[in-house]
């Protein structure tokens, strides 16, 4: 009966702890019950009387068999932000992910503390976000998230969901994770297009000095293809908190020169949304690229690594990897296209919404006016006009309107088209190829400044949630 004894014991040590969650992010009401579950002591087990004494032969002399002395942690909290906890095993899954990313991508994997201080961070404001999304009422229900899964799955050339899922799980990708996380996502493009992108005012005055210095610092139709670390300086910080930045920014760029890769350096130290797919920006025409990376880039040969240099979001690092020049005038393809527009929200679900379109397109198709179905349905500024958008050029409208009308043959009225503003039913005009004219240029400059100005000011719109929150860091030098 000892084993007996031993057993009851072992299972009162554990139902001790058995109270310390690795629950999600989002399980605020157990914080408290997580802390008090990591420190309570195990009550003494309970004795169970043993009869006869059992004969033991030499072989279980040998056997010797250890129970625990006290509670059995089986999970940590390693930050809360506000009232929600970051887990010891949330930070390690995560940690899992990005470096079989990082491997697969062929990157050496940088430093694991300094990874795991990177990725905290990041979960952080994804909390942060989620919070926000949840007070200000902004949520994404499973059949718009399926619908995104499907057009992602489609995007990389899988016929079907189910196919993109069996091959995501053959590559160990937690689906249900997974399906998360792009969750997360659709809700972070809905608050950068409300609380930043949406509030946006460039001046033609603007245009007209950024086209100017454009044409000043680099030659016409240059191309660069960039890589980036950037190390961010936190709003109101003090002198002290930028020199330690600095210092921090100083570090990565002794290790690039010390013949580090970039994309292992810039997954160890880089704060930008693209470092753990190492820093890469792609190509960048120079109407596209701040005026304060041209100021570096027109004195680099490729290959070559700027110096730490500071701009209002932090300190930068650039390598220059190819530069090209277009000298040949530009000629795009415009649409004119019209659209009717039935916003979502709280009190218009995305199945009323649709319904409400699909209703407007039945009529339409029976013969109902397209322009004036637009101006008594239309939640958009364009209603007044009968729903038409004039001219629209690549780039100017948002990737999932653009795909479908570039789909639309010229008089083709499409089905319910869904985009972060709601459901919309569009009609394509007309069709022409253009020189990019004098205004056109306008245009895509005002573009080049609204993306950089986002970007910039999508920053100090995070700076200031962190800023507002209650964080408390907790095992910092386990970390």
């Amino acid at each position: 009966m000892l084993h007996i004894k031993l057993m009851l014991a072992l299972l009162l040590s554990l139902a001790c702890t058995t109270n310390v969650s690795a629950a999600g992010l989002h399980k605020t009401s157990d914080t408290s019950k997580k802390l008090k579950a990591q420190t309570q002591p195990a009550p003494p087990a309970t004795d169970v009387p043993v009869p006869v004494p059992v004969p033991v032969t030499a072989s279980d002399t040998t056997k010797k068999i250890t129970l625990p002395t006290g509670p059995i942690l089986i999970d940590q909290i390693v930050a809360v932000v506000n009232n929600d906890a970051i887990t010891r095993y949330e930070l390690e899954d995560r940690l899992g992910t990005i470096e079989r990313q990082l491997k697969k991508q062929g990157t050496a994997l940088p430093d694991t503390d300094m990874l795991k201080k990177q990725i905290l961070e990041r979960m952080i404001t994804e909390v942060l976000l989620a919070q926000f999304a949840k007070e200000t009422g902004i949520r994404i229900d499973d059949i718009q998230l399926d619908k995104t899964l499907q057009r992602i799955a489609k995007d990389n050339k899988f016929p079907s969901l189910v196919e993109f899922r069996a091959q995501l799980e053959k590559e160990g990708v937690d689906f249900k994770k997974f399906r998360e996380e792009v969750r997360g996502e659709i809700i972070t493009a809905r608050l950068r297009e409300r609380e930043v992108d949406s509030k946006l005012v460039i001046s033609e005055g603007e245009v007209d000095n950024y086209l100017i210095n454009q044409a000043k610092q680099i030659g016409k139709g240059e191309e660069f293809r960039l890589a980036h670390i950037l190390v961010l300086v936190p709003e109101q910080a003090s002198a002290d908190k930028i020199q330690t930045t600095r210092q921090r920014a100083e570090q990565a760029l002794a290790q690039l020169r010390g013949g580090a890769e970039f994309a292992q350096v810039a997954a160890g130290f880089s704060d930008a949304k693209d470092a753990m797919e190492g820093g890469n920006l792609g190509w960048r025409s120079a109407d596209r690229t701040p005026a304060i990376f041209l100021e570096i880039l027109r004195k680099m040969s490729p290959g070559e690594i700027s110096p730490v240099f500071r701009s209002p979001n932090g300190f930068h690092i650039l390598r220059l990897l190819e530069k090209r020049s277009k000298e040949n005038p530009v000629v795009i393809t415009q649409t004119q296209a019209r659209h009717i527009l039935i916003k979502t929200s709280e009190l218009v679900p995305e199945n009323e919404a649709k319904s409400r379109l699909m209703v407007i397109k039945q009529r339409i198709e029976k013969g109902a006016d397209f322009s004036k179905q637009a101006k008594l349905y239309s939640e958009d500024g364009s209603a007044a006009k009968g729903g038409d958008l004039g001219w629209i050029s690549p780039g100017e409208t948002v990737p999932e309107f653009e795909a479908a009308m570039n789909q639309l043959e010229v008089g083709q009225m499409s089905s319910a088209v869904q985009s972060p503003f709601g459901w919309h039913l569009i009609q394509v005009l007309e069709r022409r190829s253009t020189d990019v004219s004098v205004k056109e240029k306008k245009k895509q400059a005002q573009l080049a400044m609204r993306a950089e100005k986002s970007d910039a000011a999508y920053q100090d719109w995070l700076r200031q949630l962190r800023d507002g929150a209650t964080i408390e860091y907790r095992l910092e030098p386990a970390l």
